[in-house]
């Protein structure tokens, strides 16, 4: 580790997750907008789901470890949500409910002060995923219905949650190709979308203290001229 002790928002999930560093990606956008102020860490894995999650649950989220995190964000269905008969991927709607469950439930009890925030399934071009994925059983309504588990899943358990099945088809007509390079996985105007989303959920939540970004201390503030308001000013200013 290194020097002094920044706030850590965790992003933890599958393919969604591990590609979100990427140019133009959303973990990338959140680590903009809190330089100097969190350290953003990614735990994602490519083509998981959510049984795959809970193997490895106490690994990344040990309820030892000395810190634990200020903010995780879980995403997980997307994979789970495929067909039985074209996937292994698959995990029947019934479990994943329950899976989501004890992810939560972990988290929550990691400390008093962890906040979470559970990402759905976004929605899925369909014609893109058979041209670059072959058919394996994907859907928009498969999707949906992971989704809105997903939604009730948080509603049940008190966390929060962020539908991006609708909120991808209600931002623009164009979203299919707008959205998505292969069907699946975002381009930088759908990693926006979930950018925002995340920010806004963020600075319009009750959270003590706020987490979000202008209200949290800039790191070594005042060490030189270019000081904590010039920093946000610039920020303001340059980020999408």
């Amino acid at each position: 580790m290194v020097g002094t002790a920044r706030p850590v928002f965790v992003l933890f999930g599958s393919s969604i997750v591990q590609f979100s560093y990427g140019v133009g990606g959303w973990g990338a956008m959140l680590s903009d907008y809190y330089s100097r102020k969190a350290d953003i860490l990614i735990r994602g894995y490519g083509g998981w789901n959510s049984r795959d999650a809970l193997k490895v649950l106490e690994q990344v989220f040990p309820k030892d470890a000395a810190t634990h995190p200020a903010l995780v964000i879980v995403y997980f269905g997307g994979n789970d949500s495929c067909s039985q008969d074209r996937s292994i991927a698959h995990v029947p709607l019934s479990e994943y409910y329950e899976n989501m469950k004890k992810i939560a439930a972990h988290l929550k009890g990691l400390s008093e002060t962890i906040r979470l925030i559970f990402l759905t399934p976004p929605p899925v071009n369909e014609k893109m995923v058979t041209k670059y994925f072959g058919d394996c059983g994907r859907t928009n309504e498969s999707c949906r219905m992971y989704a809105e588990a997903c939604m009730k899943m948080c509603s049940e358990m008190g966390v929060t949650g962020i539908d991006l099945w609708t909120v991808f088809q209600q931002q623009r007509e164009d979203w299919q190709t707008a959205y998505f390079i292969d069907g699946i996985h975002l381009t930088s105007e759908g990693s926006k979308v979930v950018g925002n989303e995340i920010l806004k959920v963020i600075e319009e939540s009750e959270w003590e203290p706020s987490l979000h970004w202008e209200s949290m201390p800039c790191e070594f503030s005042g060490v030189t001229l270019f000081d904590t308001l010039g920093y946000n000013h610039f920020l303001n200013s340059s980020l999408p």
